[in-house]
């Protein structure tokens, strides 16, 4: 006599693994994501077996280099892009000309930018600082004219509207040569080189980011 025999089908029990972290220092002209329908090159395109159901944290436009998080934890965007509780990106970005203080006092206490619609936006008050040109930056892979004249700006945020500190720039007359994301709070680049990976343990990554699991 055929009947139910107690089993439950072995895929009941598959065990996906332990969620995994990764830090990745995003290139010039990489996309942040897996799959595009436009030619380019991709998160894929990178030199690591990346594991099923890996995905950016946020992203970085195109242009931009720099701090990405990626992981296989489906919860961890809305914890940081999401959620009530502010947390600090910090941005390395260069712009053409010299800026004056009146420029840096403007970044500092809000302009108002296009966004995604065609409205307008205020953007909040945010940290600017002037700061020496880095000398331990990885080379640009863009190849400017030595006369140029540039500043660099270490910008603090709490927010990231598309393309958000591109148009905080162009707002005061300045065009972002770079833009470089260093940390989100105390999770940082460090002393990775485009297209380079680490992994990081869960506790060290929430721990960093400020996240409350």
């Amino acid at each position: 006599m055929s009947g139910y025999s107690g089993k439950l089908p072995y895929l009941v029990f598959m065990n996906p693994g332990p969620l995994r972290y990764f830090i990745v220092n995003k290139p010039y002209g990489m996309e942040s994501q897996f799959i595009s329908p436009y030619p380019g090159d991709l998160l894929g395109d990178l030199a690591f077996d990346f594991p099923e159901g890996t995905h950016a944290i946020g992203r970085l436009d195109k242009h931009s280099e720099g701090l990405l998080l990626l992981t296989t934890n489906k919860k961890v965007t809305a914890l940081l892009f999401q959620s009530e509780v502010p947390h600090k990106r910090t941005y390395l970005v260069q712009v053409r000309h010299k800026m004056d203080a009146e420029a840096l006092h403007q970044l500092r206490t809000g302009v108002t930018i296009r966004i995604k619609g065609g409205g307008e936006y205020t953007t909040p008050p945010c940290e600017v600082q002037i700061v020496e040109p880095p000398g331990d930056i990885f080379p640009s892979p863009r190849n400017f004219p030595a006369y140029i004249t540039s500043t660099w700006l270490l910008i603090t945020l709490t927010e990231g509207r598309y393309r958000q500190v591109r148009k905080m720039v162009a707002a005061v007359r300045h065009r972002c040569m770079r833009l470089i994301r260093v940390s989100i709070e105390d999770l940082s680049l460090g002393d990775l080189k485009p297209g380079e990976i680490r992994e990081a343990a869960e506790d060290v990554f929430f721990e960093q980011l400020k996240l409350e699991k």
